[in-house]
C-alpha cells in the first residue's frame, strides 16, 4: 500500500472507506510500537527501501521508533534476523550472507544446465 509519504510498503495500512480514519504501521504494531507511530514516520523511515532491495522471505524486520530532540526528528530503527539461519543480518539492504550467496549458486546452476 502507498505510504503517506509516497512509497509502497507493506507494513502500512490505511482504512478511510465510508467515514473510517484508520492509519497503521503493522511493523511497528508487532514491535508494541504502534502508539508511537505517526503518518510523518513514513517519510524516513528505510523500510520501503529495504523491501526494494531485499526480497528475502527467510528475514524478519522489527522496527522501533528513535525519539529526536529539537533539531533532530525521530527515526525509525529497523533491524533483521535471518529466519533460516538464525542469525541477526547486519545490513538488512543487503540480507543474510548465507542466503545471499545461495542465490548466485541457483543462478550459476541454471546457466551450466545442472537444474
Amino acid at each position: 500500500m502507498r505510504t503517506p509519504a509516497g512509497k509502497e510498503c507493506k507494513y502500512y495500512y490505511e482504512d478511510f472507506h465510508r467515514g473510517r480514519s484508520k492509519q497503521e504501521c503493522r511493523l511497528l504494531n508487532a514491535s508494541g510500537e504502534g502508539s508511537k507511530w505517526h503518518p510523518d514516520d513514513c517519510s524516513n523511515c528505510p523500510v520501503p527501501e529495504i523491501l526494494l532491495a531485499n526480497a528475502c522471505e527467510h528475514m524478519e524486520l522489527s522496527a522501533r521508533i528513535v525519539p529526536g530532540f529539537i533539531w533532530i526528528p525521530r527515526k525509525v530503527e529497523v533491524t533483521a534476523y535471518c529466519n533460516e539461519h538464525d542469525l541477526d543480518v547486519q545490513d538488512p539492504y543487503v540480507g543474510c550472507q548465507h542466503c545471499g550467496g545461495r542465490g548466485a549458486e541457483i543462478l550459476r546452476a541454471i546457466q551450466e544446465g545442472d537444474l
